[in-house]
């Protein structure tokens, strides 16, 4: 492996063991709307972040501000326009999720990160123009057969995990564009685009301010652990490798969201389910066979 690189893989392997698990402090809170979950998600991220970077991380800030100024005016203008797609289309993803969790179908929301990685990949093709060697079309090949294994639900529900799996894809796409700024300082930036689009709804349909002690530190935990640490990590992760090879390794969230239902929640499985989602993980070693190589090299 290239000197460096696995510091990248396994930043690009972190976010979705963490995002696979978050299935456990969420249903510490399933008395709480989802809604109201996410807009407090969002409002305390945006405070930690900021918090962070103007108390350690003034001097990256001022960095960025100069690199910016001194952007011609046509370059400045693209920046913002590139992150300011990119706090929609996340916003976009974590509310889509939501919907379809809600009124839609549990299955489509799961879905939606079935055919993510294939959409990646074949974003990353055509529109960033990264290769895919034959033994990655073998990877995605076995990853779409574990997809059809696992697709049993109506067309309606497909549409809607295309939808939701596409805010995310283009999301990353736009990551693997946006060069040359402190990632910690763009994701404090898109956290707050994010809090403004979301505050008219916020505003109009919001329930009571809650005043347990349990929800504000669960939401704490899932602001700080499950936001803006993976949302960092996949910034810093698309500095190094492809978007189509971070996009396979989303395959690892709903195989770790698996073994949590089963592991932790107890849930029943079935044969059909654990084959797909072994193929899955086979799916993932393949595409990234050699970074995998070199990474057992280097501790050799």
């Amino acid at each position: 492996m290239e000197k460096g690189k696995s510091r990248f893989f396994i930043a690009g392997i972190v976010p979705y063991i963490i995002w696979g698990t978050m299935s456990i402090p969420l249903r510490n809170l399933k008395a709480f709307p989802p809604q109201e979950i996410l807009y407090y998600r969002i409002f305390v991220s945006v405070i930690v972040v900021w918090a962070s970077i103007l108390l350690f991380r003034r001097e990256n800030l001022q960095k960025d501000y100069l690199h910016f100024k001194a952007l011609p005016s046509a370059k400045q203008r693209r920046l913002l326009l590139l992150t300011v797609l990119s706090a929609v289309l996340i916003t976009g993803n974590w509310f889509t999720y939501i919907y379809a969790v809600n009124s839609v179908s549990l299955k489509a929301a799961a879905f939606a990160y079935m055919v993510c990685p294939l959409i990646t990949a074949l974003c990353g093709f055509i529109l960033l123009k990264e290769q895919l060697s034959r033994i990655k079309v073998i990877a995605l090949g076995v990853a779409l057969i574990s997809i059809i294994l696992l697709a049993t639900g109506s067309v309606h529900e497909v549409l809607w995990a295309i939808l939701i799996a596409s805010f995310y894809v283009f999301y990353i796409i736009l990551l693997k564009v946006i060069k040359d700024v402190d990632k910690f300082n763009l994701l404090g930036i898109q956290l707050i685009l994010s809090g403004l689009i979301i505050l008219p709804l916020y505003f109009t349909s919001s329930a009571p301010f809650p005043v347990a002690t349990s929800f504000w530190l669960h939401i704490f935990l899932i602001a700080i652990v499950f936001t803006i640490i993976p949302l960092f990590l996949n910034a810093y992760a698309l500095v190094g490798m492809p978007s189509s090879a971070l996009g396979i390794l989303i395959y690892l969230n709903p195989i770790v969201a698996f073994a949590v239902a089963f592991a932790y929640f107890k849930e029943d499985i079935d044969v059909h389910q654990l084959f797909a989602y072994l193929l899955l993980l086979l799916s993932i070693v393949i595409f990234n066979a050699h970074l995998l190589k070199g990474m057992m090299a280097k501790k050799v």
